[in-house]
């Protein structure tokens, strides 16, 4: 139960960057939301280490979830195919091309309130001030009408097959012109 002496702001969820002590609980809520795509803690950790400004919690103060956290945003630069799931990346592209959206989570709880939707602003504004102009993702499940919601349209490339197998065989290239 939220604390009701704060103000209403602060028992709403908000995005905060995501630091090494929320990864227990950012592998709590991909457990929930992503069941069959698991990924390791090392992946989670790794990106945060090479893009802490692309990594991000919803903190919900009214969440039970570990943590309290509802939700969480990775992403990175990046140039060419879009890694393959549950892969460690070594580094980052020295040209890349891109702002790549690893993973957005949001526990069913936290949807529809337009949080998916501020974050991908604030990514997309940020990537746009760092002089990319393409944001892109790979979309799993049911979520490519979300992300045309967001602006992003699907991209068939035969030569990603291979590659989007491994997100599972609904998985969809999507791209963003910022």
């Amino acid at each position: 139960m939220p604390d009701q002496s704060l103000p209403a702001a602060a028992r709403r969820p908000a995005w905060r960057p995501m630091v090494d002590g929320d990864l227990a609980a950012v592998l709590a809520v991909a457990a929930v939301v992503h069941p069959d795509l698991p990924e390791d803690r090392a992946v989670f950790a790794e990106r945060r280490r090479l893009a802490p400004e692309g990594c991000h919690v919803l903190a919900d103060p009214a969440t039970p979830a570990p943590g309290g956290l509802a939700g969480y945003v990775v992403s990175h630069p990046w140039a060419g195919a879009p890694p393959a799931l549950d892969t460690l990346l070594g580094g980052l592209p020295e040209r890349p091309t891109t702002w790549y959206l690893h993973d957005l989570a949001l526990l069913p709880a936290a949807r529809g309130g337009g949080a998916g939707a501020t974050i991908v602003d604030r990514l997309a504004a940020h990537a746009r001030a760092a002089g990319f102009t393409t944001l892109s993702l790979v979309a799993v499940g049911g979520s490519p009408g979300f992300w045309m919601r967001q602006g992003f349209s699907a991209v068939d490339d035969p030569a990603l097959a291979e590659k989007l197998a491994s997100y599972g065989a609904a998985a969809r290239f999507m791209v963003r012109v910022l």
